[in-house]
């Protein structure tokens, strides 16, 4: 069978859940046996999301081969298990780029450069992943970042609305609207929604498929009222109500026939509707789950997204051992050692989270040494992991000023190290360690036990500076064991304290591979322990 594309827009208002609705989709047509990938086109100048301040923009997620993408991303593999690459992350500033960087070599044989067609034609041959191929997929996805009206996301849309007549009933256009509640009136109205559909078709795109965000159950009037005005068939207005959990809302998309619709949209045969019962023993596990364990998140950034794929493993760790993960985020800059005890009172474990420059840091330090020497299970993860490292080196080797060259650039004992080969990079972005790497694991040592006892693994980086292995026989000597290793590079990859119940820092991040349905084994040993 041809490819078939799904464009994923939305109105009225950002932050609707684009990415959860397309992961679902992805979710549903896979349960249905179809190879699906999901990408996302996001209308900002920046090449990548990495030099994006979280609080601007969230995490920044990283793909197997390196490539520092859009938190929807997680989204999308936390769903589906497919593994994303930098092909499923477009921003306006790459597709610029290579246009200008192709008008520099004279590809375009002297022709002035426009929007359209050559912006938009660059667009089009991403949206059908031209590079790609040898995949051989059945869906490809794609979600638009923003909000219909944007001035930025108006190339996007010329070139869903020229691909849409090029591929007739090979595409189909999902749109995501809301409709509010207006309390003092006691309520909901579509006006929004019908605005932003008019919008669309100003565009020359007639939306196939609605999907209501609502927080209040919409009634067959309501959903008529919509499907008459916005030229929609009934069965493809959906409702998006409020879930107690996003993992609810694949299984909600399904009772309400978005997959069904779609095919019969692109016109496939509906067939069975999937039983998917792997997720739903998973959503029982979830709803079944009372007892709470409370963990701490040590961090810098108090926002959700800004850790988003951490607090997301430990949810679905918290599940898979039958406890909900309480998340408490405490702000590092605020710890001291006068008040860390009250800081971190009542959590059953901590994660000292990843990060970049020297904000926060010194708290980072006194939350490991309290809980290395209170017994509390502690998960370090990169700059958490160099934390645990240089207080190790100050408290235990007796070396007191112990520091990584990133944050003190003339320290006499660099535990933590620039790699040799970033020295000569000065450019910001680009020049880290990203992307999956080998790691060897040591028989016998706690990670080895998590990992179901496998030697080689693989697990996603981005950094630039590394344990130094100058200091790697003292370590071990005083009981910090290097217990992963890059068997290339001879990196540092994992310590562990065993005689600890379990204190582990990975300079990798283990949180992008974390999914619905294959939750990573270090979550599952870190929360199996914290719920002791």
């Amino acid at each position: 069978m041809d490819t078939k594309y799904i464009f994923v827009t939305g109105g009225v208002v950002s932050s609707l859940g684009k990415g959860i609705i397309s992961a679902s989709i992805g979710r549903l047509l896979q349960a249905r046996g179809y190879k699906v990938t999901i990408q996302k086109f996001d209308p900002y100048i920046n090449i990548d999301p990495g030099t994006l301040n979280p609080y601007e923009h969230g995490e920044c997620y990283v793909t197997d081969d390196g490539f520092e993408t859009d938190l929807d991303l997680g989204h999308y593999e936390r769903f589906t298990g497919i593994h994303t690459t930098r092909n499923n992350s477009i921003t306006t500033g790459r597709i610029y780029k290579t246009v200008i960087d192709r008008e520099r070599k004279g590809d375009y044989l002297g022709k002035t450069i426009q929007v359209v067609p050559h912006i938009t034609d660059e667009i089009k041959r991403r949206m059908l992943r031209e590079d790609e191929k040898d995949e051989q997929l059945d869906f490809v996805i794609t979600e638009v970042g923003g909000t219909i009206g944007d001035i930025e996301s108006a190339p996007f849309m010329e070139a869903i609305r020229q691909l849409r007549w090029q591929l007739g009933r090979n595409a189909v256009c999902v749109h995501l609207t809301y409709v509010p509640y207006l309390k003092a009136a006691d309520e909901l109205k579509t006006k929004p929604t019908q605005h932003s559909v008019k919008e669309l078709q100003s565009m020359g795109i007639q939306p196939d498929i609605l999907v209501l965000r609502t927080e209040r159950h919409l009634d067959d009037h309501m959903r008529m009222k919509v499907a008459s005005f916005c030229n929609v068939d009934l069965e493809c207005v959906v409702q998006s109500e409020d879930m107690p959990s996003i993992y609810e809302v694949p299984v909600n998309m399904q009772k309400q026939g978005l997959d069904a619709a779609i095919l019969r949209k692109i016109g496939i045969p509906v067939g069975e509707t999937p039983e998917m019962k792997a997720w739903h023993d998973f959503l029982d596990k979830q709803r079944n789950a009372k007892r709470e364990v409370h963990i701490g998140l040590v961090g810098k950034y108090d926002l959700q997204d800004a850790y988003k794929s951490i607090r997301e493993s430990l949810n679905l760790a918290g599940i898979y051992n039958d406890v909900k993960a309480k998340l408490h985020f405490v702000n590092s800059e605020e710890i001291t050692e006068q008040n860390v005890a009250e800081k971190l009172e009542g959590l059953a474990g901590i994660v000292i989270c990843p990060g970049f420059g020297t904000r926060g840091i010194e708290g980072k330090i006194i939350a490991a040494e309290y809980t290395r020497t209170h017994d509390i299970p502690t998960f370090g993860i990169c700059l958490g992991m160099q934390m645990m490292v240089i207080e190790f080196a100050r408290n235990v080797l007796g070396y007191k000023d112990a520091n990584s060259r990133e944050m003190d650039e003339k320290t006499p004992h660099n535990v933590i190290d620039i790699m040799e080969e970033q020295k000569s990079i000065t450019q910001m972005g680009g020049t880290m360690r990203l992307g999956a790497y080998d790691c060897e694991l040591k028989e016998g040592s706690r990670v080895y036990e998590a990992y179901g006892k496998e030697n080689l693994i693989k697990e996603r980086h981005r950094h630039r500076y590394e344990f130094n292995n100058a200091f790697k026989e003292e370590y071990e000597a005083k009981g910090m064991k290097c217990v992963g290793v890059n068997p290339a590079a001879n990196l540092v990859e994992i310590v562990e304290i065993p005689e600890k119940r379990w204190y582990i820092g990975t300079q990798f991040h283990p949180e992008y591979s974390s999914s619905v349905l294959n939750p990573h084994p270090l979550f599952m040993s870190f929360v199996k322990e914290c719920a002791q």
